[in-house]
């Protein structure tokens, strides 16, 4: 069984047990927390579509962790005028595991 979900703004494609990261959540490390924006399930082969969300579907998740991801670098030029510019940051994330979907 799997399920695309909405969480913080992206959607995500979530099987049961999966450890997924997603934009830093508001929520304690360790707590449960649900998600009733679940666009698709699928299980045993049949799939249920919302329009545009599933009216009694929820996903049960656990924060394991909030973090940062990697550096990213962004690095703008301008040829034959001497602009270069230099940026980077890291995402703030957080690492979840999918619990129980419920269709």
């Amino acid at each position: 069984m799997y399920a695309i979900v909405e969480i913080a703004g992206q959607q995500f494609k979530i099987e049961k047990d999966q450890k997924i990261f997603v934009h830093r959540l508001n929520a304690e490390e360790g707590t449960q927390i649900e998600f009733n924006k679940v666009l698709l399930t699928e299980q045993d082969g049949k799939i249920k579509i919302g329009k545009p969300i599933l009216p009694n579907a929820k996903v049960t998740a656990t924060v394991l962790d909030h973090l940062k991801g990697d550096k990213v670098l962004v690095f703008k030029k301008k040829r034959r005028k001497g602009y270069q510019k230099l940026n980077g940051h890291r995402q703030y994330l957080t690492r979840i595991e999918i619990n129980n979907i419920e269709a």
